[in-house]
């Protein structure tokens, strides 16, 4: 439970809790289960602040400082955190359904299990964010920094990746099905086994992703950079690859039956095994 007095501290407003917080650094305030919601917290400093479990929906928290709060099972439903400092927060299993997180700071971020369905998360900063069993449909993480964040098993049904920044981020059996990549950084990102069925990825940057034994069925890699990528095993029935760069991938077992070769680039492609567009199999 909240402490009485550091909730009547914040209560009394901004220069009061302000000063507060500078005269007793130390002290990490207790806020958890406390009724927040709809309240006016913009550009509060809530640095390791206890928020566990608070009701923080419709909540303005607007350029708030949040790095290194506890805001584990936290309700911020519908909430403003628009270039609020989350970096280093525990946000596992919290609610941000609807949030506002444009250019907010969530690196090194713990985001297990966290529900962001239909977050605005545009140009946010997620380096090395912990999203594994994460739900994203629907969000909108287009410029987003995802560089080196771990993504196994998240949902990203739709989602909007547009050239975001996905430089080895692990993807590992993620659901990707219909999102949007279009001109994405993918380098060294890891999709093994991951879902992108129906997925836009044109003109999008995978040299040496790893996309083994994923699920690319009727995904849009027109004029997308495959170099070197790791295809084995794949699933690209009806994808369109039109005019895209797979030179020296390994499509080793891969399935391009249907698929749009057209204009590709398949100099030094390992295709062992692999199911050409016309049914045929390449030995």
């Amino acid at each position: 439970m909240a402490s009485i007095e550091h909730l009547a501290l914040l209560n009394l407003g901004a220069v009061r809790w302000i000063k507060w917080r500078t005269l007793n650094p130390q002290i990490e305030p207790d806020l958890s289960e406390a009724d927040l919601s709809g309240a006016n917290l913009r550009g509060a400093n809530l640095s390791g602040a206890n928020l566990r479990g608070a009701d923080l929906s419709l909540t303005k928290l607007i350029t708030a400082n949040l790095s290194g709060a506890n805001l584990s099972s936290a309700n911020l439903h519908e909430a403003s955190l628009i270039e609020a400092n989350l970096s280093g927060a525990n946000l596992s299993i919290v609610n941000l359904i609807a949030a506002s997180l444009i250019e907010a700071d969530l690196c090194d971020a713990n985001l297990i299990g966290g529900d962001l369905r239909g977050a605005n998360l545009k140009g946010a900063d997620l380096y090395n964010a912990n999203l594994i069993g994460a739900n994203l449909r629907g969000a909108n993480l287009k410029r987003a920094d995802l560089g080196a964040a771990k993504l196994v098993r998240t949902n990203l049904t739709e989602a909007n990746l547009i050239e975001a920044n996905l430089s080895g981020a692990n993807f590992s059996g993620a659901n990707l099905h219909k999102a949007e990549l279009l001109g994405a950084y993918l380098y060294r990102a890891d999709l093994d086994k991951a879902n992108l069925t129906q997925a836009y990825l044109g003109k999008a940057y995978l040299k040496r992703a790893n996309l083994s034994e994923a699920d690319l069925y009727r995904a849009d890699f027109s004029w997308t950079n495959l170099t070197k990528a790791n295809l084995r095993g794949a699933n690209l029935s009806e994808a369109n690859l039109r005019g895209a760069n797979l030179s020296e991938a390994n499509l080793r077992g891969a399935n391009l039956s249907k698929a749009d070769l057209r204009g590709a680039n398949l100099s030094k492609a390992d295709l062992q095994g692999t199911t050409m567009p016309d049914g045929t199999t390449h030995y």
